[in-house]
């Protein structure tokens, strides 16, 4: 029974190639651009599942709160919050305190290696995490103060084959610390990324030396940055431990219990920081979750719009397999096995486009991986997982887009099929109209979402910055060791005699990185401590306002002239913080800034220090001429490719043993707009494609409709129908449906769009042409698609349509 089901749906695929090209070609790319992407949003979604307690391990992130409004929101939070909470409540198995550390340079014996990232951590490191030590005891590794244990990549590049277990490396030259042990490379899907760990007791060691006990970590509640993550026992109540916290900090007496100003603490599940945090002070960038499952939701209709195609265009032929059915119940078919035989035929279909899919999946994985900057590899084909989410698709695929027409085929009444072939198979027209509306309605809303996408790109990327970051060289910062200070003067009067250097400037950061400086409680000199606020603090020589063109509105820039240490000047957000509209007025004020008096000297118009994505920040450049910090380089512009040359030979003298790294900041800032771009154009692409399988199975409805027609049609001709009214006698039905589909569609793709544009805080109004264009996309598609197939309807001879009659 089986074979001959299998031989009869072979045979129908062979005599209606074309419908079946339609159907494999829409399932095929409709399967392979879901797995796909289901590949993409398995990798976001997998980050820190594979730690043994991920479901028990939390991040303690922390907000402070000024005048009942939140000034700033952090990944971390005071040093001390680990150790007293811990203490304080029964559910903390264990907590893990860690504090970055940008890349420095650790040297081993005379060679010298800047390396990128690094961390202080507590001895629980690896008890909490399930990151393995390959080398040494967990228990101690980061017990003893001058240790720490580096990654196998870094041992390998420091030590060779050699074991590095008890060996010295210097930290920025002057800090000896010994190593205690090897991890394994952390794995991608971590937020967490170090290549190597120290003790926090080394960080404790060098800024307490003394060990005051008022100076003590564990006791530091307004010293802000710490990454804390408790362990939970098991069973314990997240959400019950996290309304105990308000009053925990009000206990330490760092919150106001009547205003709730001050602290507060909340707990963040581990396996959410990756796609749904993006705080001050994060381990490291993270993903968008919003973009993950808007992708996911692309997919879903994408698969989708395929499954429509399939139901349509075997509901439409049912029209042609009426006789079919009429003669196998006539010679004693039951309905079962009719519906079994329609149910093959959808298997094998189905079958044929995943076959199709794998191979579309092979191909375009190294694209798809420029797309989404991922490193997914061919792994996927021993992927317990992929196959069976393709299996997944095949069934329900299988199920769903064949379960219909097989009900629908299968209940024809014998004698009425052999009788006219028609009756009784009106409501199937209902259906399939009902379908092409949900198609079109799922590509408006692509086409609306993909043009308000890439309207917002644009809009981003012209907006001016309020700061020139062309033909700007950015070196990265020697090692900061006794000597650095007096080297960098002669570095910089060195270059400044150099025709090509228009100017330069070393900060403590550089446009396009998010200002982590925050300090909180500054106010006006004299002004009560309720009064004070948080602000952005960028630490700079003299030249920063004149290397970056930053616009001064009021006062001046800082005067090495003067010989000032103890100056500021305000951006204009900072100022209205600080209660002034008129900058002018703020010129000599002074401000406590942890008990130092510093004078407002200037004040410079607010400027994009990060993309346009953000807000500005209240923020004040404080002068510091020594600060330690990337050197940015003003060049001429016809003289850019020779000065690289000229300021390497200047590094290497005065120099020798720092690497020279630089990079070009208008390339620096344009990585921020990165991940926007990688999300329109994966959006724009499968877009497109959901467009084309619609359009596919446009065209098969149409292709059938002009074939059950072409009596019609001819008899048309015979008497003086023209091309041009037989052409819109086959398309005005399927239009119809398209501007139903607009009307659809276009409410719920403003709301869409209205949420998804609330995460910048520059944006663009969606305005009304948008929905327009989106509209006249989609009946340009689908009246090319229709015209295609009812002009070469039109076309054809009447003889050859009526020579039967």
């Amino acid at each position: 029974m089986l074979t001959n089901y299998l031989k009869i749906a072979w045979r129908n695929l062979r005599r209606e190639k074309g419908f079946a090209t339609i159907n494999i070609v829409g399932l095929a790319v409709g399967m392979a651009a879901t797995m796909l992407l289901l590949q993409y949003v398995s990798v976001e979604r997998s980050y820190d599942q594979f730690h043994r307690n991920a479901d028990r391990i939390v991040r303690v992130t922390s907000q402070r709160h000024e005048h009942g409004i939140m000034a700033s929101q952090w990944a971390g939070g005071p040093f001390a919050s680990g150790n007293h909470l811990k203490a304080a409540f029964p559910e903390v198995a264990d907590y893990v305190k860690l504090y970055g550390l940008p890349r420095r340079v650790l040297a081993v014996q005379r060679r010298e290696f800047r390396v990128e990232k690094g961390m202080y951590a507590t001895p629980s490191f690896f008890n909490v995490f399930s990151f393995p030590l390959v080398e040494g005891n967990p228990q101690t590794a980061l017990t003893e103060p001058m240790t720490g244990v580096l990654s196998v990549s870094l041992a390998k590049r420091l030590f060779g084959s050699a074991n590095p277990v008890g060996q010295l490396v210097r930290l920025e030259r002057e800090t000896p610390i010994r190593i205690t042990g090897i991890f394994a490379d952390f794995p991608k899907n971590s937020h967490l990324q170090a290549d190597y760990l120290l003790s926090l007791s080394t960080f404790e060691t060098l800024n307490n030396p003394k060990k005051e006990p008022d100076k003590s970590l564990d006791n530091a509640w307004t010293w802000d940055g710490c990454l804390t993550y408790l362990l939970l026992k098991p069973g314990a109540d997240r959400q019950a431990l996290a309304s105990k916290l308000p009053a925990f900090t009000v206990g330490q007496n760092q919150r106001d219990p009547k205003t709730g100003d001050g602290l507060s603490l909340h707990l963040q599940p581990l396996t959410d920081i990756h796609l749904y945090s993006h705080l001050l002070y994060e381990a490291g960038p993270n993903g968008d979750g919003n973009a993950v499952y808007v992708l996911l939701c692309v997919a879903l209709f994408i698969i989708g719009i395929a499954w429509i195609n399939y139901v349509n265009l075997a509901t439409a032929r049912a029209i042609s397999r009426a006789k079919e059915v009429g003669v196998r119940k006539a010679v004693g078919s039951h309905r079962s096995q009719l519906i079994g035989q329609f149910m093959i035929e959808s298997a094998l279909l189905n079958l044929i486009a995943v076959g199709g899919a794998f191979a579309l999946i092979t191909a375009a994985l190294p694209l798809f991986n420029q797309f989404t900057d991922q490193q997914l590899t061919y792994d996927f084909v021993t992927s317990g997982r992929f196959w069976l989410g393709l299996g997944v698709m095949y069934a329900i695929g299988t199920v769903l887009s064949g379960l219909y027409p097989a009900f629908v085929l299968s209940g024809f009444k014998p004698v009425a099929v052999l009788k006219s072939g028609l009756a009784g198979f009106r409501e199937g027209i209902a259906l399939r109209k009902s379908l092409v509306v949900v198609q079109f309605s799922a590509s408006v809303f692509l086409l609306v979402a993909t043009i308000t996408v890439f309207r917002q790109l644009q809009f981003m990327r012209s907006q001016n910055l309020g700061v020139a970051i062309d033909q700007t060289m950015v070196l990265s910062r020697p090692v900061d060791d006794s000597t650095r200070a007096g080297r960098m003067k002669a570095f910089k009067t060195y270059l400044r005699t150099e025709s090509g250097v228009r100017q330069l400037t070393v900060s403590s950061t550089v446009p396009g990185e998010k200002v982590e400086f925050v300090a909180g409680g500054l106010r006006l000199f004299g002004r009560p401590n309720e009064e004070g606020k948080q602000y952005r603090i960028i630490n700079t020589d003299y030249d920063f306002i004149n290397t970056y063109g930053l616009k001064l509105v009021a006062g001046r820039n800082f005067d090495s002239a003067l010989g000032e240490k103890d100056a500021v000047i305000f951006n204009r957000t900072a100022l209205r913080q600080l209660g002034f509209t008129d900058p002018a007025k703020a010129i000599g004020q002074q401000i406590d800034f942890w008990d130092e008096k510093l004078t407002i000297v200037g004040v410079i118009d607010n400027f994009h220090q990060q993309s346009p994505r953000e807000a500005y920040d209240p923020l004040i450049l404080r002068l510091n001429p020594t600060i330690a910090g990337p050197i940015s380089i003003k060049l001429a512009g016809s003289e850019s490719t020779r000065m690289v040359g000229v300021i390497r030979q200047a590094w290497q003298r005065f120099f020798p043993t720092d690497p020279f790294e630089f990079s070009f900041l208008d390339e620096q800032y344009d990585r921020q707009y990165r991940a926007d771009d990688r999300f329109g154009q994966l959006f724009g692409f499968f877009t497109l494609l959901a467009v084309l399988v619609s359009c596919l199975g446009l065209l098969g409805l149409v292709t059938f409709t002009a074939q059950q027609r072409k009596k019609e049609i001819g008899v048309r001709k015979v008497l003086g129908a023209s091309v041009t009214s037989i052409v819109a006698l086959l398309s005005r039905d399927f239009l119809k449906l398209v501007f139903i589909a607009i009307v659809v569609a276009s409410p719920i793709a403003w709301y869409a769009m209205h949420q998804w544009l609330q995460d910048f805080a520059y944006r663009i109004d969606i305005s009304w042409w948008i929905f327009a264009l989106a509209g006249l996309l989609a009946v340009g598609i689908a009246l090319l698609t229709v015209s295609f197939q009812s002009i070469k309807a039109a076309l054809v001879n009447p003889v050859k349509s009526l020579r039967s009659e």
